[in-house]
């Protein structure tokens, strides 16, 4: 294999590996012992997470695509640090990728308004504003700071309330509810505007402070409630959907640029694929969790979810969040999510 990577050895790379495929002697994965482009991808998602199976089955056709020239080696379950560790190593070049969603991104606050409550009443508003002028205006922010980020984003859920002692069906059932929140201002100032007490506890105490009645309930997609085993401690499912989550992918910008186009085009159209499956992959799962939370003795109920747009409206939430990301971000979430 030459070591310089042209469009003509490229070419000839991906006719040969696709005469291979036919005749049924090409492996799964190529032989990326010499490979020149050894790429590092990390992620707090599980190993057994679609967004992490997804990602390998792309690094497999990335390697038979390019004959084994790029390695892309997939770290998941935070082995190389926490999401913010590792999104300042992409930043900082010691990592090449990692997945991670963009509230948390203070670099870029924008990042965060796909989290904006009650914006996305379903995938297909998701979808369209994310994979379109919405998702493009972050991504565009994002460069600004050094990193390349890919067209599709990986489906991290939507999420639902869960409550102990009583259903949640409408705004005035939150009033005065202690209710579990992640340390974001965002999930804050939404629960405070829904009249509720929102309360900041780490991921890892949720369990207990559940279980003691430190507070009242929580809300999670339903792969979390399902995995932490909240059903244990709680008795109810709201199907709120109130938040809408995804994982950007981010590339270290300078170590993107530096990659041959042909290497780049192969990537994208990989892990741009990867992303469209895994966002399946996790349609199917919460279906079945449905059923398999049911089983555990969860009561789910489906709010209407316009009495929640309505009570956040009322108690300023949109136009606080309006003032705080600017007109033209603002003006591209209400052109899929409606006004707000």
């Amino acid at each position: 294999m030459a070591a310089q990577l042209t469009r003509r050895n490229f070419g000839k790379s991906v006719t040969a590996a696709a005469l291979l495929l036919a005749a049924g002697t090409v492996p799964r994965r190529a032989d990326t012992a010499g490979a020149k482009y050894r790429l590092r991808y990390a992620t707090a998602f599980p190993a057994d997470h679609p967004g992490v199976t997804q990602i390998q089955e792309a690094a497999s056709a990335i390697a038979k695509d390019t004959g084994g020239l790029v390695d892309l080696q997939v770290f998941p379950n935070s082995q190389l640090g926490s999401e913010p560790d590792m999104f300042s190593q992409v930043r900082a070049g010691a990592l090449d990728l990692m997945s991670t969603s963009g509230v948390n991104q203070t670099v870029v606050p924008v990042g965060g308004i796909n989290a904006i409550a009650f914006a996305f009443p379903s995938y297909d508003k998701v979808w369209a504003a994310m994979d379109g002028e919405l998702g493009n205006h972050v991504r565009g922010k994002f460069e600004k700071v050094g990193l390349f980020v890919m067209p599709k984003m990986l489906d991290n859920g939507y999420r639902h309330i869960t409550s102990g002692a009583k259903p949640i069906t409408s705004p005035d059932d939150l009033k005065g509810f202690k209710i579990r929140v992640p340390g974001n201002q965002l999930w804050v100032t939404t629960f405070k505007a829904l009249g509720a007490t929102p309360t900041p506890i780490n991921f890892g105490e949720l369990y207990a402070a559940l279980q003691t009645r430190v507070v009242d309930g929580q809300e999670n997609p339903l792969a979390l409630i399902n995995s932490a085993k909240l059903y244990e401690v709680q008795k109810y499912v709201a199907m709120t959907g109130h938040i809408w989550d995804g994982h950007y992918i981010f590339a270290n910008l300078a170590r993107w640029n530096g990659l041959p186009e042909d290497v780049r085009k192969v990537m994208l159209q990989h892990l741009s694929e990867a992303a469209e499956r895994e966002r399946a992959d996790i349609l199917r799962l919460n279906t079945g969790l449905v059923e398999n939370l049911t089983k555990a003795g969860i009561t789910f109920n489906e709010p209407d979810k316009q009495a929640f747009r309505d009570a956040l409206k009322a108690g300023g939430f949109y136009g606080e969040w309006k003032e705080k990301f600017g007109p033209e971000a603002w003006g591209l979430l209400e052109k899929y999510a409606g006004p707000l």
